[in-house]
């Protein structure tokens, strides 16, 4: 059995963490240490470093890590677009997908952000008045 724990590097273990990097230690079997720093606005200074202080100070050894989630951005990104997804909208610094979009489906889009909070019963933001008039004329052809 592998497990894996997976902190943000925002600084110190918060009580969650660390009774989830001990709970998944002693499951058994190897443990990977993956740290998740895929979003850079969250990431602080030394919060890595904090970490594994922490880590240590609690006992847990791991066996495989620390792995940064951030490396394999791209490897998701290959996997992704030869599945037929396409990255339509990226963060303004182009490290971060936005909005994506499934070439083969009529009216798939997926978003980090919520256009149907910015709708309003007679003023719908763009994106969610084309999602629905797609859905809409789905149901018409099934």
């Amino acid at each position: 059995m592998k497990v894996r724990f997976a902190p943000s590097p925002t600084g110190s273990l918060h009580i969650g963490n660390a009774l989830s990097a001990v709970a998944n230690r002693n499951f058994g079997g190897a443990m990977l240490l993956r740290i998740d720093d895929t979003d850079p606005a969250r990431n602080v200074p030394g919060g890595e470093e904090a970490i594994l202080e922490d880590l240590g100070w609690l006992g847990v050894v791991w066996d495989e890590g620390p792995v940064r989630q951030s490396g394999r951005r791209e490897r998701y990104r290959e996997v992704l677009e030869r599945a037929g997804l396409r990255f339509a909208g990226l963060s303004p610094d182009g490290l971060l997908p936005e909005t994506v979009e499934y070439t083969d489906h009529p009216w798939f889009i997926g978003v980090q952000y919520h256009p149907e909070l910015k709708s309003r019963p007679f003023e719908p933001h763009p994106l969610f008045a084309s999602f629905i008039a797609a859905a809409v004329e789905q149901s018409r052809l099934v």
